[in-house]
């Protein structure tokens, strides 16, 4: 931090300020005190004088950019070399000075003494120079934290440099009115503040970058007989815009009549990215010729992307397409999705070398391999080290192979998580787990069918059906009906577990389980049972399908068609499910609730420790119930309850016949308030401590 002194102009003292970039003074045109500072009072108004060029600096108040209690409590102004001073630059109506070349020498406005020095000698030069006047007030070491380009490791330099802008106020309050209009919505909600926060403080758009790749600024500078300087870029007013040089000839013909043109040089610049791309809307259509394809599908319905570049792509792209098309907004709705982080929460980055590659959560991957691919990147050795060692800890055996559907699965059912997803990949390998699970449930079921089935045709009326089918129709129709819901209300991951419920818990764990009986000899119900199978494996994937679309369609590919009917040619094409209001049935389904409730219950007395040497063995269970109802409901599904809870055989007892003193040796658990079961097993495996207690 170097401290040193201007001399006031009236001779009446000095100013004392202090910088870490001292060789930046040759650029200063003003000095700033607090307007509140008892100190500096005096010097309102004032002006003070440069020690190297005899510039005038007046001093100026500003109470944001000067804080009393900081240093000195002046500030020296370089607005050509600093963001904050070029702010105040132009609030104050100061001049930018530039003191650097783009290689980061002094150029000829920091004085012929300097001129031609590169920064950190010129530094050092002008230290010298400053205590050679005596103006030179002390040197000390400070901590600072300083910007540093990722590419070259250089310390960056904030330079003024001429640019092109796109005026936002107008359009900005078009795109802001757009959504509080209802003509653009955008999901989830929470993140319509921040369209509001930035479109509401929206500054000029620099959309020049001085970069090698991009769309070039369609622009060029024309270069005058007359000009007394003849440097690219010098006259503001000697630019013309066109689509091509041919056109930006015809331009400057016209704008320079009677003037001699002596060279006509495109902008070397390129377009900002987002500028390039906020246009996609309507270039991905052939804009700006009015072609089919933009007659057909512009405007768009929903954008999807990421929630970090909201304003940054989304914002432009509603800006610019409404400015080129009449006002017409370019989608209605936008779906922001999470951030995906590592499984610790943080940032996937390069230099941590915890970036997850979707090929190879797909594919799986060896611990070998993904170090190689560390090491054909370009971390340095000490990143190197650290994105190994992360590497060893999170993937010690590698990536297993997950596949594609589990990966789209766990990556949906993330969404719940709204700002970030923390991407585990012990979960996609969970998925994957169920994939297998899927698979083998649908060929078991499909085996049931047997060879010869033949689906109905017509829309099935579960009135006649066991207990069972009208359940699972029931509750498949109720997530039909929430899972489209939730789909069409964006909310993925409500409809992915919706879907996984009912596969994991409803199908699998209980319908299959309970229509065994069905398909026992000669049953009288194995063809609604066959029925209502094909219905659900057939609604049940393609239900699923968004969401896991390969094995659904690897299955749906397997299943029986209806006699007669033209089926298509993928489950992509095939509509999705919608509800049938004849299979709901709430009383079956409470009925079903008391029936899971019951099986649980057994199921949680087998599972006891004292239980253990019984475990496997199918046991006498009975019911006692506490009234009428109740009673009717569990006699009525004896069947289900013996069948899902494994036993062989079960009695349901009104209170008043209460048997349990003939049970014998028997555990109890109470299900509710009107109904306890009674699970007799062989007196010797039962811990009486245990039983006590309870």
């Amino acid at each position: 931090m170097t401290s040193f002194a201007y001399p006031l102009e009236d001779g009446s003292g000095e100013v004392v300020v202090a910088t870490t970039r001292v060789e930046t003074m040759l650029g200063d045109t003003a000095i700033a005190v607090h307007p509140d500072d008892a100190r500096y009072k005096h010097l309102h108004t004032k002006f003070a004088m440069h020690p190297f060029n005899g510039r005038k600096l007046p001093i100026v108040c500003d109470a944001d950019l000067v804080d009393p209690e900081l240093g000195t409590g002046c500030v020296k102004i370089t607005p050509a070399h600093e963001q904050k001073d070029y702010e105040l630059g132009k609030l104050h109506h100061l001049e930018a000075i530039n003191i650097f070349t783009d290689d980061g020498k002094i150029n000829k406005n920091g004085g012929s003494e300097f001129e031609g020095m590169q920064r950190y000698v010129a530094r050092e030069a002008v230290v010298e120079a400053l205590r050679s006047k005596g103006l030179l007030r002390g040197v000390e070491e400070k901590d600072m934290r300083i910007g540093i380009c990722s590419r070259s490791n250089d310390v960056v330099e904030p330079m003024l440099k001429p640019q092109w802008y796109v005026r936002c106020s107008t359009m900005g309050k078009e795109a802001l009115d757009a959504a509080g209009d209802g003509k653009l919505e955008i999901i989830p909600k929470q993140y319509s503040a921040d369209w509001r926060r930035w479109l509401e403080n929206v500054h000029d758009w620099c959309i020049s970058r001085q970069i090698l790749w991009g769309h070039r600024i369609p622009a060029w500078y024309a270069t005058l007989e007359e000009d007394q300087l003849k440097k690219f870029g010098t006259y503001i007013d000697h630019w013309v815009v066109a689509r091509n040089e041919e056109e930006a000839r015809e331009e400057a013909a016209v704008k320079f009549a009677g003037k001699k043109l002596l060279d006509l040089s495109q902008d070397p610049d390129v377009l900002d990215t987002w500028f390039s791309s906020g246009l996609f809307p309507l270039s991905a259509f052939g804009w700006p010729d009015q072609t089919e394809e933009l007659k057909a599908f512009y405007p768009g319905s929903v954008l999807e992307t990421g929630l970090d570049i909201l304003f940054f792509w989304v914002a432009r792209m509603v800006m610019l397409s409404m400015k080129l098309s009449d006002g017409v907004v370019p989608f209605s709705k936008v779906y922001l999705h999470p951030m995906v982080r590592d499984a610790h929460g943080r940032k996937m980055s390069k230099s941590l070398g915890n970036g997850i590659d979707p090929l190879e959560v797909i594919n799986g991957e060896s611990l070998a391999a993904l170090q190689t691919r560390l090491e054909k990147g370009n971390l340095d050795s000490k990143e190197l080290v650290v994105a190994k060692e992360g590497q060893v800890k999170d993937f010690p055996n590698g990536i297993p192979e997950c596949g594609a559907d589990a990966l789209r699965f766990a990556l949906v059912s993330y969404t719940a998580q709204s700002y970030n997803i923390n991407m585990d990949v012990q979960r996609v390998v969970c998925y994957r787990q169920w994939c297998n699970k899927l698979w083998n449930a649908v060929r078991f079921a499909m085996m049931k069918l047997g060879d010869d089935y033949k689906p109905p045709v017509k829309t099935m009326c579960p009135e006649t059906m066991p207990f069972s089918c009208r359940w699972i129709l029931s509750v498949l129709n109720k997530a039909v009906i929430k899972t489209v819901d939730s789909l069409n209300g964006f909310e993925l991951a409500d409809a992915a577990n919706t879907v996984y419920s009912w596969w994991q818990y409803q199908f699998c764990d209980v319908f299959i389980e309970a229509i065994k009986p069905c398909f026992s000899g000669e049953n009288s119900d194995r063809t609604h049972a066959q029925d209502t199978l094909w219905v659900c494996l057939e609604t049940g994937l393609r239900m699923l399908h968004p969401f896991m679309p390969f094995v659904t369609e690897e299955l749906w590919q397997r299943l029986p068609s209806p006699k007669g009917c033209e089926r298509e040619a993928s489950i992509m094409i095939c509509e999705y499910p919608s509800p049938i209001e004849e299979w709901t049935n709430e009383k079956v389904e409470a009925e079903m609730e008391m029936v899971m409730a019951t099986v649980k219950t057994i199921r949680t007395l087998r599972a006891a420790e004292s239980m253990e040497r019984q475990r496997n063995e199918k046991l006498h269970a009975f019911a006692l119930c506490g009234n009428i109802t109740t009673l009717e409901i569990v006699q009525s599904h004896e069947l289900e309850i013996r069948t899902l809870a494994s036993l062989s055989s079960f009695e349901v007892v009104l209170k008043g016949e209460d048997r349990s003193s003939q049970a014998g040796s028997a555990v109890v658990e109470t299900v509710n308030e009107n109904l306890k079961v009674y699970l007799k097993v062989d007196g010797a495996a039962i811990d009486p401590e245990a039983e006590r207690e309870k």
